[in-house]
């Protein structure tokens, strides 16, 4: 099984895609957050110059954070500097958008951005509509404009079945997200379905899924300082999600999730998220930290059931069992979230793989 790493950290990002690389890394992904983690274009095109075999990708570019000509000129200039290395993984918004109080992107709106950009990336003539006018829009001269001709392979995030049968419908790519192995298994049934019934062969695409959390020394425990420090912010980022998406459907009158109540860290988290101020922009303190470390408030929310529950934090041993188990499941790429301060998981991830 490929590996890959996510980046979401400060400028110094593009230093852990260049060492990845050396450490036999496939695919290095940047995070598109811009009130959390440094511009991935930037960093991307500083991995470009300084790496020269791995993928550089989006993991994942928000539509509404850029335009789509501007994503396609991106993405056409990043792949002048590193020709078929460039990948743009995109989805509906988490921290790019709810650091911000706005909800995801919808899904006609997301498709509509993959269809534009791949138009442009082919360099066709495609309809656009902005600011409420409907105009054709082609790069003018991109032989002039960009030196590759490479394709740009989009691979859509889709947790839910609604958005992989929009992965299919645009003959993308996957990115999944990791919690448990055996529904793990049950959302590439889903994805296979999904293409199949659009008469598309399921083996045609890739599947990459993200994880976070780290291995552990025997006897080790799930809830010490190097499982909380790489999996315990992973953990965090599971549990802002449910509680946010329960006050935002609460808030449009709307019932919330299913078996949230089912949850034991629910309660913890809903008296946590009634204290921030202002009231008016809970989600300034929910994701302060995002990704990058645990806050202090919520640490004593974090257990290491939690964390084995959420990321693939485990001995040597099992977490072998787990990724051969992915790899038979149609996984091509185990795609890490790495901490700032913490890349010498790179390393630890390369020792358990070897033994896969």
């Amino acid at each position: 099984m490929e590996l890959g790493v996510v980046i979401g950290e400060g400028t110094t990002g593009w230093k852990t895609a260049v060492r990845a690389e050396n450490l036999g890394y496939s695919g290095v992904w940047f995070e598109d957050s811009q009130m959390v983690a440094a511009d991935p274009v930037a960093m991307m095109a500083l991995a470009a110059i300084n790496t020269t075999k791995v993928t550089l990708g989006t993991g994942v570019l928000i539509p509404s954070n850029r335009i789509a000509p501007q994503a396609a000129n991106s993405f056409a200039t990043l792949n002048s500097l590193a020709p078929g290395r460039v990948l743009m993984g995109i989805g509906t918004g988490f921290s790019g958008r709810r650091a911000m109080g706005h909800p995801p992107v919808t899904r006609r709106e997301l498709k509509i951005y993959v269809e534009t950009f791949n138009a442009l990336i082919r360099r066709e003539t495609v309809l656009w509509e902005f600011e409420g006018r409907t105009r054709k829009i082609k790069f003018v001269h991109p032989e002039h404009t960009f030196s590759s001709d490479e394709e740009v392979g989009v691979y859509v995030a889709a947790q839910g079945p609604k958005m992989r049968e929009l992965t299919a419908e645009v003959d993308a790519h996957w990115m999944n997200l990791y919690t448990q192995t055996e529904l793990a298994g049950t959302e590439m049934t889903d994805m296979r379905r999904a293409r199949s019934a659009l008469g598309k062969d399921p083996n045609s695409t890739r599947a990459v899924i993200l994880m976070g959390g780290t291995p552990l020394d025997s006897g080790e425990p799930a809830d010490g300082p190097k499982a909380m420090a790489r999996g315990g912010l992973f953990a965090a980022c599971y549990m802002h999600s449910l509680i946010e998406s329960e006050a935002d459907a609460v808030g449009k009158g709307l019932n919330p999730p299913e078996g949230l109540d089912d949850n034991p860290y629910v309660a913890g988290y809903r008296e946590l998220y009634s204290s921030y101020e202002p009231a008016d922009a809970k989600y300034l303190s929910l994701h302060r930290g995002h990704a990058l470390f645990l806050r202090d408030d919520e640490k004593h929310l974090i257990t290491g059931d939690l964390i084995r529950q959420t990321t693939m934090t485990a001995e040597v041993d099992e977490l072998r069992e787990r990724f051969q188990e992915l790899k038979r499941l149609g996984y091509d790429q185990a795609i890490f979230h790495v901490p700032p301060g913490e890349e010498a998981l790179l390393e630890d991830w390369v020792r358990v793989m070897e033994g896969v």
